[in-house]
């Protein structure tokens, strides 16, 4: 039985439900095209960041000289200039590059914390070429004055101004860690974003004891950090108008068939693309329609959010139930 796998995204019409998010890959116009010789359905490009922008245009990151003496230690940690793989200037124009070599949808990616300047650089990707802006709003608060309200108000301000300057669709990527993370995604669906992408994954430094320092360090993510983004997805499908996106976690098909049924609209992946390249896209997409054969599902709209909490009567019931249900099941 032939399967109809496509969906909608940003108001976008995708063949199916698999974007490639924005990784190193779409920072090459040779990676854009292995991405959709592939079977990527829309491309998310590499993230512009903020302080990329500043630097360019002020000489400063955070409102800072960084070779001012009295704040160089401060900002010693940030990547020069040449260590970005594209400049701001360089960034549009991959991107009026990439419009012209793929057919796919072309999603840019602004990667911020203030409602500065950087922010005209939305309209300027507009202008380019971009089908759609994802916004990353990646951000660790350590001021200990700083209401959660507050850090709120400044993301919902920010997109309420893109949506008033942009005609292209905008996507927020945000982080897990707020007080309430519901009450938040109702007042971006208010402000008219057009999709919400969860989550930004929360990169940790470790410590070495050796060395006494700070430590880096990057790891692909795993199947083990899906359950976060299930149990949000199924949380607010069908009580938002925005598109729902799930990024992290997606490790295997499975993964993919999961996110679906949660409720989400797209599957954004990364880490499968960078461990096991470009091909699996075509992978996770045959593993969907395989699975819905078998199940005799013939339209994705049978899927997307069967397993949510949209017709659950008492939804903050079902989670404490689920939660002490859990804590039950443990046999020594």
């Amino acid at each position: 039985m032939p399967v109809n796998i496509a969906t909608q995204y940003l108001g976008l019409r995708l063949a199916h439900p698999f974007v490639a998010g924005a990784s190193p890959l779409s920072a090459k116009l040779e990676g854009l095209k292995r991405l959709e010789d592939s079977g990527a359905a829309a491309i998310v490009l590499h993230s512009l960041f903020e302080e990329q922008i500043t630097m360019a245009e002020s000489g400063q990151i955070r409102h800072r000289n960084p070779f001012d003496q009295q704040f160089a230690a401060a900002l010693a940690a940030f990547p020069s200039s040449g260590e970005y793989p594209l400049s701001p200037d360089e960034y549009l124009n991959h991107l009026r590059q990439a419009k012209a070599a793929v057919a796919v949808p072309v999603i840019a990616s602004l990667n911020g914390t203030t409602a500065e300047g950087w922010l005209r650089y939305a309209k300027l990707l507009e202008q380019a070429g971009a089908d759609a802006l994802e916004v990353n709003f990646y951000d660790v608060p350590t001021d200990l004055n700083l209401a959660g309200l507050t850090i709120e108000n400044e993301v919902r301000t920010i997109v309420t101004e893109l949506k008033g300057a942009l005609r292209i669709p905008v996507a927020v990527k945000l982080s897990p860690f707020f007080t309430a993370f519901g009450h938040l995604a109702r007042h971006l669906d208010e402000a008219r974003a057009d999709g919400l992408v969860m989550f930004n994954r929360f990169y940790q430094p470790d410590i070495d004891i050796r060395g006494i320092s700070v430590q880096t360090h990057l790891e692909l993510s795993t199947s083990r950090e899906l359950l976060l983004r299930l149990r949000w997805l199924a949380i607010l499908h069908g009580r938002v108008r925005a598109s729902l996106a799930v990024t992290g976690g997606i490790e295997t098909p499975h993964d993919g068939i999961k996110a679906l049924l949660a409720g989400a609209d797209v599957v954004q992946t990364v880490s499968a693309l960078l461990r096991h390249g470009p091909g699996f896209l075509k992978t996770i997409r045959e593993g969907l329609e395989s699975w819905m054969e078998w199940h005799h599902m013939d339209s994705l709209d049978t899927v997307r959010g069967r397993l949510s909490l949209e017709h659950t009567a008492d939804s903050d019931a079902f989670e404490r139930a689920n939660y002490i249900r859990t804590l039950q099941q443990w046999n020594k």
